[in-house]
């Protein structure tokens, strides 16, 4: 039996990609999972159905993340239906490729309101319900937050942020809650990503290969199990990190 079984965490972002495979993960160590959405209506729907496959306690809760209000009614929501929370993953973000020369205000408000301000307070909120007994709490940042991509500034701005937030909380909310994050690099490749882009990629990556989804995840298990780690941002990108 897992460390982490009967457990209940919330998954943001659950309906697609790499939150999808979290919260499957998540569900495989016997965790009760909240599987949170926005626009992925259909995916949260999969991720659902694939937790009860699995024998799973799960529900599905849609929060639109820009909205200021979002966190703290999310968790209530999540806290409500399950009596309380042990993990929380900040995984939900969006990813707009932007020039300097297009770039908007709007679009560096959007991008930082998700990737940023989002999970900043889901954490606080979450560390509130976990109370005396305490939790845990894992971001997912982004290999891109220690790389210069043209067209990806604001991204990695945000999840050079976000891995500030992660060190800052981890000091903040210790001993009670441990707060780490996970820094995936290619583990999905981009819609129309060009192959000589993909090899090139692939060329510059210490382990020659890119990784999945499930690498991320189950370096997010590590870190929900691992009693003596707060703080650290665990790079799962095949050594790019290294360069």
């Amino acid at each position: 039996m897992s460390a982490l079984t009967g457990r209940i965490a919330l998954v943001t972002g659950a309906g697609q990609r790499v939150g999808q495979a979290i919260a499957l993960a998540l569900g495989a160590e016997g965790m009760r999972v909240a599987v949170h959405h926005h626009a992925s209506v259909e995916g949260a729907r999969k991720t659902a159905s694939a937790l009860r496959g699995l024998g799973v306690d799960n529900a599905t809760f849609a929060a639109d993340l820009r909205d200021p209000r979002a966190p703290a009614t999310l968790i209530a929501e999540v806290t409500g239906h399950f009596g309380g929370i042990d993990l929380l993953v900040n995984s939900a973000a969006i990813m707009r490729r932007l020039s300097l020369d297009t770039v908007r205000h709007e679009d560096w408000d959007e991008t930082f309101a998700i990737n940023v301000r989002a999970p900043f307070f889901l954490s606080l909120a979450a560390a509130r319900a976990m109370g005396p007994r305490g939790g845990v709490i894992v971001n997912i940042a982004d290999h891109l937050a220690h790389e210069s991509w043209p067209l990806l500034v604001p991204h990695g701005a945000s999840k050079g942020a976000l891995e500030v937030i992660t060190r800052q909380l981890a000091v903040q909310l210790a001993p009670l809650v441990r707060v780490n994050a996970v820094a995936p690099g290619a583990v999905l490749p981009p819609d129309g990503w060009a192959d000589a882009a993909r090899r090139k990629f692939i060329e510059e990556t210490p382990l020659r290969r890119l990784g999945s989804p499930d690498d991320v995840a189950q370096a997010v298990v590590y870190l929900a199990a691992a009693p003596y780690v707060t703080g650290e941002v665990l790079c799962v990108d095949g050594g790019r990190h290294l360069r």
